[in-house]
């Protein structure tokens, strides 16, 4: 007797909490019940007719774990399913995709648009990188998109941009700046990193490529590094992959199994973060030694709407992420006195993790800038920016407020 298949059977047919668990499966005949870890460099073929079907793309498989490696390819699909992307490629770092992607799309002569409010190293991609090698940059303030339009010439390959901006939270219209890349034949690659594709879905508003750091809120435990690249089956597995095969880099199979199972609860650990921020938010917003708090899902953001508009996930309910920044009254003595005061919170750079973490980025991050292109991006010697983990929402905000309270 036929049984009939049962519509779960196709990943596409799930919500997305449970592709987070099963999508992107491979067990080995063995059947394991967590992904295995093929911790190879090479594979074996039957014979040498064989290897040459492999190397010509005529027989599908595994050839050098540069290339494709079992483990990268569960998370690859995984995310893909996650991010609602035709295919993807994971890298060694967030940085190794970024540039990657940027790479992928440009040759000398061409010119990249980018906001000018960006992680440092992505801003030293564009700025400092890129023309080495002949591509020209234009960085715009990316919070009117008519900055973009203005920017664009016939040699304008892509667009880069994250939203919301690091360390400032600015967000920029995706769709709105998507359908100017379009317009002019270029490729708009997103930074989706401080908002997550939990809350929000930056290939469904029109662009063609997002990156991650991994690192962030993927793994959420802060114990390894990855990048990854998502979008057009296109775009990914043809000047995407190719750098990817022909430079190396490459993440560890031991990193993509970290990240799996860091997918895994990433919905869980994402919302619950976000409220504690929202939470924090609204304490710091009415605290008077903090001028000024940066939360898209705040309402005295001045973005406060397209944040509604652009940051609602799947959930159709607008979340403002787990990452928020605040200006201390009195500067960066003010500033660095909170944050030494605070016992909960962890003064690191790195972000997403389940633990909070607080910097101060005109002194980390950004510290590399001029202090009028710190101000340029917003960043001022009082700024704060602040990690938000998975402690009880209470203690958070009393640390916080014993910080603020030596000011």
């Amino acid at each position: 007797m036929s049984r009939t298949k049962n519509p779960l059977s196709n990943p596409n047919k799930r919500h997305g909490q449970t592709n987070l668990v099963h999508g992107g499966g491979c067990r080995s005949p063995h059947g394991e019940t967590s992904e295995a870890i093929f911790m190879n460099s090479g594979f074996t073929y039957a014979d040498s007719e064989a290897a040459e079907a492999r190397f010509k793309g005529e027989n599908p498989g595994f050839i050098y774990s540069r290339f494709s490696n079992p483990t990268v390819e569960m998370f690859q699909d995984r995310m893909a399913l996650l991010e609602g992307a035709e295919a993807a490629r994971a890298t060694a770092t967030g940085m190794a995709a970024v540039t990657t992607a940027l790479m992928a799309q440009v040759r000398a002569g061409d010119h990249v648009v980018a906001a000018r409010a960006l992680f440092g190293g992505c801003r030293y991609v564009v700025e400092d990188f890129l023309p080495r090698y002949g591509v020209a940059s234009t960085l715009v303030d990316g919070r009117d998109p008519e900055n973009f339009a203005a920017a664009m010439r016939d040699n304008t390959r892509a667009i880069f941009l994250e939203t919301p901006t690091n360390p400032t939270l600015e967000l920029v219209d995706i769709a709105a700046v998507a359908r100017i890349a379009h317009a002019h034949g270029a490729v708009l690659i997103v930074d989706n990193v401080f908002a997550t594709s939990i809350w929000q879905k930056p290939l469904a508003l029109g662009a063609d490529l997002v990156v991650y750091s991994a690192t962030k809120h993927i793994d959420g435990q802060g114990r390894a590094l990855a990048g990854i690249i998502l979008g057009r089956r296109e775009l990914i597995e043809k000047d995407v992959h190719t750098i990817i095969r022909q430079t190396g880099p490459s993440i560890s199979p031991f990193n993509a199994w970290i990240m799996l199972k860091g997918l895994e609860t990433l919905d869980l650990r994402v919302c619950r973060m976000t409220r504690n921020a929202e939470r924090i938010a609204a304490f710091l917003a009415d605290h008077p030694g903090v001028e000024r708090i940066y939360y898209p899902g705040h309402p005295s953001h001045p973005q406060y709407e397209l944040a509604c508009t652009q940051m609602k996930g799947n959930s159709n309910q607008c979340g403002g992420s787990s990452m928020l920044a605040f200006d201390v009254r009195g500067g960066k003595e003010a500033a660095f006195r909170c944050a030494n005061a605070l016992a909960v919170i962890l003064t690191s750079n790195n972000l997403g993790d389940a633990k909070s973490i607080i910097s101060h980025p005109a002194t980390t991050t950004h510290q590399r800038f001029t202090p009028q292109v710190r101000e340029e991006m917003g960043i001022g010697p009082g700024l704060l920016r602040l990690s938000v983990g998975l402690e009880d929402a209470d203690d958070l905000v009393a640390d916080l407020a014993f910080g603020l309270d030596q000011v």
